[in-house]
């Protein structure tokens, strides 16, 4: 929400002169050391001031004994001091009370004439404090009173900005829901996505494994067709070229046999050798026989069949299928889309309409035209508020020269007496000066008799005023217990609970305290909140009577998806599953072509033979038969590389083909039954037990969508507790007064009223210092005069 800026800065620090006011503050405390009397107050409010019980005024007077006592002692001295004064007067013109111009020779006249006229130093300076005390609240007040100007027109501004935002800011709150709106129509326009999505990925869990299994199995289908072209092919190939290589090796051997007939071999030497290698001659012959094998034929003719299907193709097919969840969910959906769209419309205007309805716009406007009027109209007053501030600072100032014309006196007093004063001088012969300085002191005594009355009048009223408006009105208001007396259920009256809210909607049993509210719009919050609003109009119920209608929860309640077009396998695919399984690979036999396989082309590895026949051959002398036997060896070398190797190689692929097979084909109805059973299974699921999960999905996302309105109300109910026409002004309003009222003007006249108490009680020591100091100033009719006699 647009936030405002407010300018008042309600806080205060006094500087130095908040150290008088502490001091003040504890002199008030010990005169009335007695807490706030919120009940009696309260008893005597109730009781419209009239038909107070004695009780409550003698507890109303124990209340204010501290002052009581210090007012009697004030109007004493204000009635005591012009009769004393009279009389002091009318006695000393008799000559009597020291008014007799005739002084004593005493011994010790040095020290007393020193005591006095250091006492009247002491107390001629705590005077000096006194007035220095009081002038500089004069002053604090006077420069304050001035700044009082920034406060009204900063209260003032910060109420004109809070009335000049607060219907932007109601228009923002109103106008948030087309956000909420939008982010729903957006939500609705990709329900396909959104709701299909859910709705396939909780599906998925049971489809996707099935058709990856039947994926895996056409796969499957082309790997037994190649395995078998394999092993068709290698087994021609093998029972083709054994029948050579045992044909070579049969002439081979007949050969090598004929070339041992020799007649070279049956000499002695020779003979040995030849009938060795004659033993060898039942070894060239082939081991394996692959004639004996069946042929795989007839699994081939029917894998090609099976093939003629495209399973691979179907089962895309299927995937197809089940992914088009998200557009059959956007046609099935398509109406109600429309509907709720038509119905979000229809609550943004209703919530429209709910804001025009209150004249918030109008009305603030008309209040900010009456904070200009009320500005306007108080700054005409500054001029007479300015000449009344400097009249009062006259009269002060008026005040304190009574006490600084007292003082001239005393100071001026003791400056001629002092300086004047001859020690050899007898009282009727002492000078000009030091009588001047007598007769100046003399003349304080009576400036202070003259206005020590008016004085203590002025002290004392201001201190009964000053005092009760610190204790009964600015410490309360500082501690917030006033609010507590103004928050006192049925106070005014004994059928209105609360004061506020019937002074403000004629309703007092709304729990509205005066005290609740300045903390709420101390802490910047809510007009709305702090007022407690909701209570006459309840934008929240309003809210979710309209957000959250029947109708609109209804429509959304009423949305189904029906999934039984899904197809994920077609007949064909089935049925080329089955034949797959009834092809005829499993009833290959294995374990033949292995054990044929296991067995080596030949009986003797030929290499072998070869070399052995030419280590014998080396043994013969060199000869006919030597060169024949090695000849015989290369033959058969020749036979291995040409006719074995390649043998070898065919028998190495028809091998892995056979291995192959036998795993293809190993518990291979098995496993077409369980993808066949898999498949019927999560077709059934999305046939019938589908619903649930459609439910289930649907109301999760009906739940998101409504999660945007409760978050468009939830976040409607804090902006106004918080930050929709913040009346932190409000608060600032009382803090300006009682920063004004008590800070500024309180505490200054308690501040002054103190320091000149104080001067004044210090005149009456004074007189007295004065008067016996004035006897060793002036100039004395007679003395006393000692005459020495001679002896006789």
């Amino acid at each position: 929400v647009p936030a405002a800026v407010y300018d008042t800065h309600a806080y205060y620090e006094p500087g130095a002169i908040g150290f008088l006011f502490h001091v003040v503050h504890a002199f008030l405390y010990v005169v009335q050391p007695n807490p706030f009397p919120k009940d009696l107050i309260v008893k005597v409010i109730q009781q419209n001031m009239g038909g107070i019980k004695i009780e409550e005024w003698r507890k109303w007077a124990y209340y204010e004994v501290g002052f009581l006592i210090c007012t009697t002692v004030g109007v004493l001295v204000l009635v005591l001091t012009p009769v004393i004064g009279a009389c002091f007067c009318v006695c000393r013109c008799c000559e009597n009370c020291g008014g007799e111009m005739h002084q004593r020779q005493r011994k010790n006249a040095d020290c007393q004439r020193g005591f006095y006229t250091a006492s009247l130093v002491a107390t001629s300076v705590l005077i000096i404090v006194g007035v220095a005390i009081a002038y500089a609240a004069n002053h604090n007040m006077s420069m304050h009173v001035k700044s009082t100007r920034r406060f009204i027109n900063t209260n003032i501004r910060d109420l004109k900005t809070l009335a000049n935002n607060t219907p932007s800011q109601v228009d923002y709150l109103t106008g948030q829901y087309a956000t909420a709106k939008n982010k729903v129509l957006s939500e609705l326009d990709n329900i396909g996505p959104l709701l299909g999505g859910r709705i396939h990925s909780q599906l998925q869990k049971e489809v996707v494994p099935s058709l990856d299994s039947a994926l895996r199995l056409a796969g499957a289908m082309r790997e037994t067709k190649e395995a078998l072209e394999n092993v068709s092919s290698s087994l021609e190939v093998l029972q083709e070229g054994t029948g050579k290589l045992r044909a070579s090796l049969s002439d081979e051997r007949a050969s090598l046999s004929n070339t041992l007939s020799d007649p070279a071999c049956t000499n002695g030497a020779v003979s040995h050798t030849c009938t060795s290698v004659r033993a060898t001659l039942a070894q060239l012959g082939t081991s394996a026989d692959f004639s004996r094998l069946a042929d795989v034929n007839q699994a081939l003719a029917n894998v090609n069949i099976i093939l003629g299907t495209d399973l691979s193709n179907i089962v895309q097919k299927g995937y197809s299928s089940f992914n088009d969840t998200p557009r059959l969910v956007k046609e099935q959906t398509r109406n109600i889309v429309s509907g709720v769209k038509s119905m979000l419309d229809k609550i943004g205007t209703e919530i429209n309409g709910f804001a025009k309805m209150f004249p918030v716009e109008s009305s603030l406007a008309n209040f900010s035209v009456f904070l200009t009027q009320q500005q306007k109209t108080v700054e005409s007053y500054y001029p007479q508020l300015d000449q009344m501030d400097f009249y009062r600072w006259i009269g002060c100032v008026g005040t304190l020269c009574m006490v600084v014309l007292v003082l001239a006196f005393n100071l001026l007093g003791l400056l001629c007496g002092t300086c004047g004063y001859d020690k050899q001088a007898t009282p009727t012969t002492r000078g000009c000066l030091s009588n001047t300085g007598g007769n100046l002191l003399m003349a304080g005594v009576g400036f202070s008799f003259v206005f020590s009355w008016v004085l203590m009048g002025i002290v004392t009223t201001l201190f009964v005023v000053g005092g009760n408006v610190e204790k009964l009105l600015c410490e309360p208001l500082a501690n917030r217990q006033l609010f507590k007396i103004i928050d006192t259920p049925f106070l005014v009256h004994p059928a209105k609970k609360n004061f506020l809210p019937g002074m403000l909607f004629q309703n007092p049993n709304i729990d509205l305290t005066l005290g609740g509210m300045y903390r709420e719009c101390y802490e910047n919050n809510g007009l709305y909140h702090a007022l407690q609003l909701e209570t006459m109009f309840n934008i929240n119920a309003f809210l979710n009577r309209t957000v959250y209608n029947k109708d609109l929860a209804k429509v959304l309640e009423g949305v189904q998806v029906d999934l039984q077009g899904i197809s994920l396998l077609e007949q064909a695919g089935r049925d080329a599953l089955i034949n797959f399984a009834n092809s005829g690979i499993g009833y290959v036999d294995y374990e033949s072509y292995l054990a044929e396989l296991n067995k080596g082309v030949t009986l003797v590895d030929l290499l072998t033979f070869s070399a052995d026949l030419e280590a014998q051959a080396d043994q013969l002398p060199r000869g006919a038969l030597e060169n024949a036997l090695k000849g015989h060896a290369s033959s058969i070398r020749q036979i291995h590389r040409e006719q074995v190797v390649p043998l070898e190689q065919a028998m190495s692929t028809l091998s892995q083909s056979i291995k192959q097979l036998q795993r293809t084909s190993n518990d291979l109805p098995v496993k077409v039954t369980n993808i066949l059973s898999a498949i019927d299974a999560a077709e059934y699921l999305i046939a019938h037990n589908a619903s649930h999960v459609v439910k289930q999905e649907t109301k999760g996302y009906m739940q998101s969508l409504v999660g945007y309105f409760r978050q468009y109300t939830q976040w409607v109910q804090n902006s106004l507790a918080g930050e929709v026409a913040p009346c932190k002004p409000l608060s600032n309003m009382v803090d300006s007064m009682e920063i004004v009222a008590c800070s500024f003007i309180i505490d200054s006249v308690n501040t002054f009223w103190f320091g000149l108490g104080g001067c004044t009680i210090l005149l009456i020591p004074s007189i007295i210092f004065s008067i016996k100091l004035a006897k060793y100033y002036r100039r004395m009719d007679t003395e006393d005069v000692f005459e020495e006699h001679s002896p006789h």
